[in-house]
């Protein structure tokens, strides 16, 4: 099993940067580079404990299906979504949020298997792992942009 981890700090409250995280209609908007939309189950705002979203997306150049479900839930500090079908063998997202010095830390954890047993342990390895940590990267800077934003427009007002 692959394993990533990141860890990300925004300069905004926990409770702005957990409810982005799980915000469908950002999620959306942070993967408009492959057309991400959600097109089953919860399909905009906040999605909750045992609530699953189906992501339609494009990948490789090939348009992919992956149902994900909320499996643990705990505001503002922890949640986790497991895939329950599409391309991976499975795969396991964790979201952590801590609270420090008026900042916000974020750990993406994400283990994840691939299909295909020994072909699928040479992709991790060749391009996989390295291409969801980019896709991970690529959402956690999206979301530490918007939340320091309204945070900013918040102290304004």
């Amino acid at each position: 099993m692959a394993t990533i981890e990141i860890k990300t700090i925004i300069k905004a409250d926990i409770k702005t940067c957990f409810d982005l995280s799980r915000n469908i209609d950002f999620h959306k908007d942070s993967m408009i580079h492959s057309n991400e939309s959600a097109v089953a189950g919860k399909t905009s705002g906040l999605i909750e404990l045992g609530e699953s979203v189906t992501w339609e997306a494009k990948h490789f150049g090939i348009t992919q299906r992956l149902t994900s479900k909320i499996t643990k839930f705990e505001s503002p500090h922890y949640f986790a979504d497991e895939m329950t079908s599409g391309a991976f063998k499975s795969f396991k997202h964790e979201h952590i949020f801590k609270s420090e010095e008026g900042k916000t830390i974020m750990i993406d954890k994400f283990q994840f298997q691939s299909p295909l047993g020994i072909f699928g342990k040479l992709a991790n390895s060749l391009f996989l792992k390295r291409y969801m940590k980019n896709l991970l990267t690529t959402r956690n800077e999206y979301l530490r942009i918007k939340a320091e934003e309204v945070t900013t427009l918040e102290h304004r007002n």
